[in-house]
């Protein structure tokens, strides 16, 4: 008897097995047993590293001062602030700077690729030259080409380019004015959201227009013509509350005013154009993707080359570009980490480079420079998944 049950649970554990969802909810069960076993260990053994050498393991240190100036700031920030308010500052800059590269990388990576394209003989070598030149050099190489151009070949300060009296080129960056907004600039801020409304409606009711009778309106101009002419009325009828402050030279350097350094400026164009070239051959890869006899259907139709492209071409060519396109919006925010060879103060030199120095708490600020990036790079792949289905072929 004892024997026939021993087979018996044999063949009852081999039929559970050999059942597909059975087997499928046994592996993720052990696959997260051992998954959660592996963290444990780790934690185990970063918590015995660092009782051994005398570390605790808390994030304390951040609400202590950071005791170190930031050159760049987007929020007011001073030696005495916390090294929280520290990471904030740097989180922004690492913001700024790829949100200004991706916008800038992806107007110059669809630009080359079309011209990658062009019957010109010379336009089409130019782009060639200028692409395989920039994405086989390292990006670091380009970054600090870059900043050592401006460093090195403006003029200082008191020898400043003087554009108008009002914008100032030096090697300590570029002065420009900054808006002064008075009470009631609300009013022309609100007509700008509805002027932005009325585009986006207007552009779908174009759109649809179109697709039903063929009618096209002018929607460029129009939304142009609501989002400038709307605000700018407001502006004139709310009594122009706004002003703005000139920099001015005091002592070896301007005082007020807006200042983009050298730092911010070597880094976004050095990952613009750097990760244009590569954006320039997805799209050259679309658009061949698209069907050649699409073209001719659109030439025969009559359609100008530019409305060909702007209505068949590209739309079409979007689901092969949008993919590739997310990396390189994801490499392009990985690489802003960079910035630190030219002492450019993102989230890497902040929390992860000096406040790490002065507090030794290597293990918290590398989580937190980590975690960053992970949520940031989710974040972008999120958006771009969600664009993707949006341009995808709809199959009936």
């Amino acid at each position: 008897m004892a024997q026939q049950a021993v087979m018996g649970g044999g063949v009852s554990s081999a039929r559970v097995w050999n059942n597909k969802e059975a087997r499928s909810v046994i592996l993720q069960i052990l696959t997260i047993v051992l998954l959660f076993a592996f963290l444990a260990f780790i934690i185990s053994n970063v918590n015995a590293n660092l009782a051994a050498i005398g570390k605790t393991f808390s994030f304390d240190f951040l609400f202590l001062p950071a005791s170190y100036d930031i050159s760049q700031t987007l929020i007011p920030y001073n030696s005495r602030s916390t090294h929280l308010r520290a990471a904030v500052v740097g989180l922004l800059n690492t913001l700024l700077v790829a949100g200004c590269g991706i916008v800038l990388a992806t107007i110059l990576g669809f630009t080359m690729g079309i011209l990658r394209l062009s019957s010109n003989w010379l336009v089409n070598r130019m782009a060639y030259c200028f692409i395989e030149m920039t994405r086989n050099v390292p990006l670091l190489l380009h970054i600090l080409l870059i900043h050592g151009i401006f460093v090195t070949s403006l003029p200082r300060p008191k020898q400043a380019i003087n554009m108008g009296d009002a914008f100032f080129l030096s090697n300590r960056g570029f002065f420009l004015p900054s808006p002064q907004f008075g009470p009631a600039f609300w009013a022309v801020f609100i007509a700008f959201l509805v002027a932005m409304t009325f585009a986006i409606g207007f552009n779908r009711y174009a759109r649809k227009v179109q697709n039903e009778t063929g009618k096209h309106y002018p929607v460029f101009w129009i939304c142009l013509g609501a989002i400038i002419g709307l605000p700018l009325t407001v502006y004139f009828l709310a009594g122009m509350p706004l002003s703005w402050e000139i920099p001015e030279l005091s002592g070896f350097n301007y005082q007020g005013g807006m200042v983009l350094r050298p730092e911010f400026v070597a880094l976004w164009l050095a990952l613009s154009y750097y990760h244009a070239s590569f954006i320039a051959e997805i799209v050259r890869g679309g658009i061949i993707a698209v069907s050649h006899g699409q073209m001719e259907a659109a030439c025969a139709l009559g359609l100008k080359p530019n409305r060909t492209l702007s209505l068949i071409i590209i739309p079409q060519a979007l689901r092969v570009i949008v993919p590739p396109l997310a990396s390189q919006y994801m490499n392009l925010t990985k690489n802003s980490s960079l910035a630190i060879a030219i002492g450019y103060m993102d989230i890497v030199a902040t929390i992860g480079g000096i406040s790490l120095m002065q507090t030794g708490k290597e293990m918290e600020t590398m989580i937190i420079v980590l975690l960053t990036y992970l949520v940031i790079s989710l974040s972008i792949a999120a958006f771009m998944n969600w664009y993707n289905d949006r341009t995808k072929l709809v199959e009936r």
